[in-house]
């Protein structure tokens, strides 16, 4: 695996729209630096790849699921009774952005 360098890490925080600080850009690369150390050991682990992958952490978990219930929903008539300013089945808030 290659390893991050500042102008990776640059035009990545570049891309996200974040400036960083030489000190930030830093530390970034250090917890990076601790990531692949960590990758690595677990790299290393003997027949990785023979352990299948687990879909949840505990053994004994079961999905339950419910049956859909239809039920009655409120009229939006009588949502908007509580507006002060509706446009159709629309409620009118004030404009906050120019």
């Amino acid at each position: 695996m290659s390893k991050f360098t500042k102008e990776m890490v640059d035009d990545y925080a570049d891309k996200l729209l974040i400036g960083l600080t030489e000190d930030e850009n830093k530390m970034v690369l250090d917890e990076f630096d601790i990531i692949d150390a960590d990758l690595d050991k677990v790299t290393k682990i003997a027949n990785i790849e023979e352990v299948e992958p687990m879909t949840h952490c505990l053994d004994d978990f079961e999905y339950v699921l419910r049956d859909d219930v239809v039920v009655e929903s409120v009229p939006i008539e009588d949502l908007l009774r509580n507006a002060d300013e509706t446009d159709g089945d629309e409620v009118q808030v004030p404009k906050v952005v120019g």
